[in-house]
This record gives structure tokens, sequence and C-alpha cells, in this order.
């Protein structure tokens, strides 16, 4: 099912904290992404995300709200991608999108970015930083 539900927002300043001190980054255009995986026992739901848009960047809030929303709605459809992942290595992930492009791009675009990302994530080894 397509939905992004409030479980599935990274919103606990703990682990927020945790995931931009302890996690692993990397860099795909137009994000700067933050990951920290987590075993199955210690986390319910499989990834928990938080997008941030800088507002250095874009000093009118319609326009970073447009494009966290296009963020939102292009993780919701593809989300999928990851979670498979996730259910194959019974782990969970914290993530952060932080967009760090000075314009903003296309929804295709995006999209097809966002695709990218996830499949990269899923390759990624939950051990690397799990607890």
């Amino acid at each position: 099912m397509n939905t992004f539900t409030k479980k599935e927002r990274l919103n606990s300043k703990k682990d927020i904290h945790r995931l931009f001190e302890q996690g692993s980054t990397f860099f795909s255009y137009p994000f700067k992404i933050y990951f920290f995986f987590h075993q199955k026992g210690e986390k319910i739901n499989q990834a928990s995300v938080l997008f941030s848009v800088a507002k250095k960047q874009f000093k009118l809030a319609v326009d970073r709200n447009r494009i966290k929303r296009l963020c939102r709605e292009s993780y919701r459809l593809n989300k999928s991608i990851l979670n498979t992942a996730l259910e194959k290595n019974k782990s969970s992930v914290e993530l952060a999108f932080v967009y760090v492009a000075k314009t903003s791009i296309e929804y295709d675009e995006l999209q097809k970015k966002m695709k990218k990302i996830l499949l990269r994530l899923a390759e990624e080894k939950p051990e690397q930083n799990a607890e």
C-alpha cells in the first residue's frame, strides 16, 4: 500500500541527533542522504524518514514546502524498493533527505533520483553501523 503515515516520519529529537552524529552519508544530487541502520528488534517500523530544505536557499516557505511535498510523494511511491530489502535483511533504517540544490527541479527528475537513492540504500549492508 502506498501511504506515508505519521509512524514513518522521523520526528524524535533523540533519533534525529543520533542519525546526524553516528549515521553514514552519501551524496546524490539534489540530496545529501544520512542513514542509520537498526536491527529488527530495536525499531518497529521499517524506515523512518525526514525531509529537509534549507531556508537559506529557499526564502519563501511556499517554495520549501512544495519541494518537501514533492519529495515525500516521490518517496511514498517508491518506498517499496527499500522496504523489501529491509524485510529481507530483518533491519530498519532512519533516513534524512537534505535537499541541497539551489533551484527547484522537475518532479520527473526528482522521481528518477529518488529511485536511484532507494536502490542504493537497498544494496547497503545493515551491519555497517548497526548497534
